[in-house]
């Protein structure tokens, strides 16, 4: 399939990044034609994060195993969020510490400001709370991620794990049962082309 220009996607993940946050959604939008970038602060295009694979097994929360070795596609230190056409936020345990770099939140907020198409699930909506972009947004992610959004001014809402929440230019799912919604979503505010 051929590329087109403007259809280059940014991903920013991080050890500890929910395994298949980061492996399904690459494949997807490289399968669709998107070249993505795949960024983690402080890493190389071609060093490696460690991927955790988080499962629902009848817990009070999600059960974690060790995933694989990811590959990243790009260096985070060349990245420029003008080259990008969209921006997708994985989840897992990486987002806890990925708030706390200034400039994956300068990137965020780039995207958010400019309207631009973003996608977070699961623990990715940590990294829009903490760039304080969601005040008067409705938007969803896992449960327990619902505190931290509402006390960013944003509108929490609970969905089934399959479902996504589209407001505006960003667009959100809980966890990873989600992608098909989130991915189609995405992908619609990107290049609404491809699904017609």
């Amino acid at each position: 399939m051929k590329r087109t220009v403007g259809h280059k996607i940014l991903m920013i993940v991080g050890d500890y990044t929910e395994d298949y946050e980061v492996m399904v959604p690459f494949q997807a939008l490289e399968m669709l034609g998107f070249a993505v970038d795949v960024v983690c602060p402080g890493k190389r295009k071609g060093e490696t994060i460690r991927t955790a694979i988080h499962d629902f097994e009848g817990d009070q929360t999600y059960s974690e195993k060790p995933g694989h070795l990811f590959r990243l596609t790009a260096s985070f230190a060349t990245v420029s969020p003008e080259d990008y056409a969209g921006l997708y936020l994985a989840g897992g345990r990486a987002c806890e510490y990925l708030r706390l770099d200034a400039q994956v939140l300068a990137i965020v907020r780039t995207f958010m400001t400019e309207n631009r198409p973003v996608a977070a699930i699961c623990h990715g909506a940590q990294l829009l709370t903490a760039a304080d972009v969601v005040r008067g947004r409705r938007l969803t992610a896992y449960p327990a991620v619902e505190p931290e959004v509402r006390a960013a001014g944003a509108t929490f809402v609970a969905v089934a794990p399959e479902q996504t929440v589209v407001d505006g230019n960003l667009a959100s799912a809980p966890a990873w049962p989600g992608h098909q919604t989130l991915m189609r979503a995405f992908v619609g505010l990107v290049a609404p082309t491809l699904l017609t």
